[in-house]
């Protein structure tokens, strides 16, 4: 299996109002740094899983848009816990719409929260 990997990060604020969630429970900041994982079986025409560039500009644009937000204030997120897993699913999902028909491979999301703790998801190759 071939894989491209490229990081960049995030700044978000965010309240997850649970008592499950403890002190987090309150409005508080994170920092992540979000590893972006392409994966394919083979290499296309130009010998690449993808192109860095293309798979880096993808990335900052999704992860841009959550960057510097409060998530309790954008509709998108209007009534959802958005903990790390969800963030993840999120950018993931993002990442494969903005990417449909230029990357059909595997995709991995992972958030890094500190040098601990991390979530991610990820899925298989669609139509390969």
């Amino acid at each position: 299996m071939y894989t491209v990997t490229v990081r960049t990060h995030m700044m978000i604020a965010h309240s997850l109002p649970d008592p499950f969630f403890g002190p987090a429970a309150k409005m508080h900041g994170a920092t992540y740094v979000v590893d972006i994982e392409f994966s394919s079986a083979t290499l296309n025409p130009q010998n690449v899983v993808i192109d860095i560039g293309a798979a880096d500009e993808a990335a900052r644009e999704v992860v841009g848009a959550l960057s510097y937000q409060n998530l309790d204030e954008l509709p998108v997120f209007k009534g959802k816990l958005t903990t790390t897993e969800f963030l993840a699913r999120h950018i993931h999902d993002e990442m494969r719409a903005k990417l449909k028909g230029v990357f059909l491979g595997g995709l991995k999301v992972v958030l890094n929260e500190s040098h601990v703790a991390s979530a991610g998801y990820a899925s298989a190759a669609v139509n390969q």
